[in-house]
């Protein structure tokens, strides 16, 4: 099905910023609903959001109003706009492509943000 690489993290101050990339390898994604997630050690996944081919986006409560979730399909690339970053924001993100099942699937390697307060 293709792979996805996030990049884009770091540490960060409360209250910063920091933009995540999701880089598809074949262009196919363009159709697919792609979404983010995040992980800390020893919790479940957690579903951050999701953006559909027509750019229709959802969100967790926990984000609304902070993180906004973009797509160039030209460039096969999905983004994770962070704002207003608090400490519980530090995770593991992941982004994943949903499958026919309605599953998300194809997870990348994830990457790090931080949050320092």
């Amino acid at each position: 099905q293709g792979q996805l690489v996030e990049s884009g993290g770091g540490l960060v101050q409360a209250g910063g910023s920091l933009r995540l990339s999701c880089a598809a390898s074949e262009y196919t994604y363009r159709f697919y609903t792609m979404g983010w997630f995040r992980q800390a050690p020893g919790k479940e996944r957690e579903f951050v959001g999701h953006i559909t081919s027509g750019h229709i986006t959802v969100y967790v409560d926990s984000v609304k109003g902070r993180f906004t979730i973009s797509r160039d399909n030209a460039k096969r690339t999905m983004y994770l706009q962070m704002n207003s970053l608090k400490p519980e924001d530090t995770d593991v993100y992941y982004c994943a492509a949903r499958r026919g099942d309605g599953s998300f699937g194809s997870w990348g390697q994830g990457t790090q943000v931080t949050v320092s307060s």
